[in-house]
């Protein structure tokens, strides 16, 4: 019994797993929009305040990363979210030109 409680502590193996799994999802669903965002420019459809607010979050994240150890039990939450950031503020910035800097937003806007 107690090789299971060490297994399924904050600091077992299980958690581990979990969170290199979780880190390996959020990261595999996030890089392949980033990376449609840079190729085509298009940000149309995409809600500026989401981009925001999860650029937000991960950096809140990557905090509590550094708190718990990059390279310790805040290894995974570190650096999925130093990833999905970095991304959010690649669309964001992709996005903020499109909507008031490009020639395109200016003509819009009667500039």
């Amino acid at each position: 019994m107690v090789l299971l409680d060490s297994f399924f502590s904050p600091t077992g193996t299980f958690f581990w797993i979990c969170g290199i799994i979780a880190s390996l999802g959020l990261v595999l669903g996030y890089v392949p929009q980033a990376i449609q965002t840079i190729r085509t420019r298009k940000t149309d459809d995409i809600a500026l305040p989401t981009f925001l607010m999860i650029g937000i979050g991960g950096i809140a994240f990557m905090l509590q990363g550094i708190m718990l150890g990059i390279f310790g039990e805040g290894f995974a939450i570190f650096w999925t979210n130093l990833i999905t950031t970095v991304c959010s503020v690649i669309i964001f910035g992709i996005k903020m030109y499109n909507d008031y800097w490009s020639k395109d937003a200016k003509k819009k806007k009667g500039k």
